[in-house]
């Protein structure tokens, strides 16, 4: 139970997988969360020291559940990365409600799920990590994100109210701006035609969020933007 312990939610194909391959190679032992248990299960035989755990994060009792299993059958989590994403296109009048509300339990609510169970521990510790993935809707509402968007700034702010709650008490809060399209198969397949540099890394992501939770504690960041090297913003 002495180990690293790095617990991370929405783990798919993309940022999340990559996530998982770079703090388990980074000495950590890796409970990887997702609502697809075989794909889970597939990451698990693939990735030394991670461990499978399915979960679907807008539910309080599977969360309050699953993490006991973490902490039992590894230990605390001392990283807890909330990657876990809901999203929608549409404008405010062509969206279902429904929709939004869904995305918020995911986005935002899961976040307050999975903090409200690790940070206590975090916080008698002295030390912890927490940190969410995000994208330029956390910034900006467009006119085809209504269903997506105010979710996201939504979690962004959640996050921020956490860095300067937490933060005094050792514990490092961070949001992870990524303002790109992340290089996955069906992205690929959508902008056929874009340069290679078009793309962020999912690697190149999990390096930065690495890089991220081993700050020296004077010199910590909460807003993060990342972006490839071409991007117009």
């Amino acid at each position: 139970m002495s180990d690293k312990i790095c617990l991370i939610s929405g783990v798919g194909p993309g940022t999340g997988a990559a996530l998982s391959r770079r703090f388990a190679s980074g000495g950590y032992r890796v409970a990887m969360l997702a609502r697809d248990e075989s794909r889970l299960r597939g990451l698990e035989r693939e990735i030394d020291g991670s461990a499978a755990f399915p979960c679907d994060v807008s539910d309080p009792e599977q969360v309050d559940q699953v993490l006991d299993d973490v902490v039992r059958t590894l230990g605390p989590p001392s990283v807890l990365i909330h990657n876990a994403v809901g999203g929608a296109f549409g404008s405010f009048l062509d969206i279902d409600p429904r929709v939004l509300n869904r995305n918020f339990q995911t986005n935002t609510m899961g976040l307050l799920y999975l903090a409200r169970k690790v940070a206590p521990a975090m916080v008698a510790r002295g030390e912890g990590v927490i940190v969410a993935t995000g994208n330029t809707s956390a910034l900006r509402g467009r006119a085809n994100f209504a269903g997506f968007a105010p979710s996201k700034a939504a979690q962004r702010i959640l996050a921020e109210a956490m860095a300067r709650d937490l933060g005094p008490k050792g514990v490092h809060v961070a949001y992870v701006v990524i303002d790109a399209v992340i290089d996955v198969p069906w992205t690929r397949e959508r902008f056929k035609d874009a340069p290679a540099d078009f793309f962020i890394k999912p690697a190149a992501i999990a390096d930065e969020v690495f890089h991220l939770a081993h700050q020296d504690r004077s010199a910590w960041s909460f807003n993060v933007e990342i972006r490839p090297y071409r991007e117009t913003w």
